[in-house]
């Protein structure tokens, strides 16, 4: 990953894991990450988060996650408590780069749960890397991240578990592996590639670069966007 350590001094990769898919209305209900800075792991966060009075969880985020309304309500921190911790992972580095595999729904939800502390203005700070779209222009689909780990015969040292730090530490393994086929992963740095049909889904970032992504990958995404912009860098 010698492109990124180029170019960042840290490197937050993180994963939420949430009540529902749309995240103006639903809830995060874990917030996992891991900090790494020079290739190593300096930091590891991770947080069960109390319902807002009133909300219950739907069975089925029960039956993916394991997580029980009764594990949340003993174990959880508030959702202040927990959008001050994250935020400090952001502290501190020059250049942070906050990574997740399908960025674009976990920073709309990181957003909307920053958002009621006042915190939402750390997300200004940090370039956005999207694990996914360096995995669609390398594999064919189905592209969830169990299958980027079956992918790269990671399965003996990251798991996807639908629980925050552990997909985020497996995202860390997938991101290294990637690397190592072909380290350039800081040419997706603030681009996301989205569904050639239905676009981008949810709140756009005003930092990143929305292109569609082809199922057949003739070129590189990063390329494609070039292409578009008159041969500038992205």
């Amino acid at each position: 990953m010698q492109s990124l350590w180029n170019r960042f001094d840290r490197i937050i990769i993180f994963d939420t894991e949430t009540t529902g898919v749309e995240p103006e209305r639903e809830c995060i209900i874990e917030l996992g990450a891991v900090a790494l800075e020079a290739g190593a792991e300096t930091s590891c966060f991770n947080r069960l988060i109390r319902l807002p009075e009133g909300r219950s969880l739907p069975p089925f985020i029960v039956d993916l996650t394991g997580i029980t309304e009764a594990q949340l309500a003993a174990e959880g921190v508030s959702q202040n408590e927990a959008a001050a911790e994250f935020c400090a992972l952001l502290e501190g580095a020059g250049r942070p780069l906050l990574v997740a595999y399908n960025a674009q729904f976990d920073l709309n939800f990181l957003f909307y749960f920053l958002r009621p502390s006042g915190l939402a203005g750390a997300l200004r700070k940090p370039r956005f890397l999207d694990a996914l779209t360096v995995y669609r222009d390398r594999r064919d689909y189905p592209h969830k991240l169990c299958d980027a780990i079956a992918a790269y015969g990671l399965e003996g040292e990251a798991v996807n578990s639908h629980r925050a730090v552990d997909d985020a530490r497996a995202t860390v393994r997938l991101l290294e592996a990637m690397a190592a086929e072909r380290d350039d992963l800081d040419r997706y740095a603030d681009l996301f590639g989205v569904h050639p049909k239905y676009g981008v889904s949810g709140r756009k970032i005003a930092s990143v670069t929305y292109c569609a992504q082809p199922y057949q990958r003739s070129v590189p995404l990063y390329e494609r966007t070039a292409s578009r912009q008159g041969g500038g860098a992205t």
